[in-house]
């Protein structure tokens, strides 16, 4: 009797873990792709530009954040008119590489300035943002974010709970057996 429910057991195991697994692969593939992608970005250039040195890191010589700011917006808009009214989403101060990356909302836009001189260093997008957004599910919302997330998270340690009897329950079966 109990060999039976070992049996009935692992074929019930066998669909769930391969019903599971099928659901989670889209999952574990954009994440595992896009983990991969984010690992290389400051090695390739088109997901994320080079960060370019600034001649001075003493802050003092800097110029302000507004000056920076408007600096860079003026210079982007010169350089893209088309972005006219894309606003800066944050500004990534980097002392130590003596600039600051503006970064705007739309369209994974990159202004690098000099923190002295003002002089911009780089305009460029930045396909990092956007790939970080594929990878988390923010891409879509936050709330999907939070529910593919959990739903990743759960799904692998059920994958590893079921793959493991399916591993030991036929070491059991064969014990029972003998």
């Amino acid at each position: 009797m109990q060999l039976k429910k070992y049996v009935k057991s692992l074929r019930d195991f066998r669909k769930f873990h391969r019903y599971t697994g099928l659901l989670l692969a889209v999952l574990l593939l954009i994440s595992a792709v896009t983990g991969i992608l984010l690992s290389l970005k400051k090695d390739v250039d088109l997901i994320q530009p080079p960060t370019i040195k600034g001649v001075n890191k003493d802050l003092s010589t800097w110029k302000s954040v507004s000056e920076l700011s408007n600096l860079a917006t003026t210079e982007f808009y010169k350089a893209h008119p088309d972005q006219q009214g894309n606003v800066i989403d944050r500004l990534d101060v980097r002392p130590s590489k003596g600039m600051v990356k503006v970064l705007f909302e739309e369209g994974n836009w990159e202004v690098q300035i000099d923190g002295t001189t003002g002089e911009v260093l780089s305009i460029a997008k930045r396909y990092s943002d956007w790939i970080e957004s594929l990878h988390d599910g923010s891409i879509i919302s936050d709330g999907f974010k939070l529910l593919s997330m959990n739903v990743l998270g759960i799904g692998v340690l059920i994958l590893i709970a079921s793959g493991v009897w399916l591993w030991y329950g036929p070491k059991k079966i064969r014990a029972l057996k003998r």
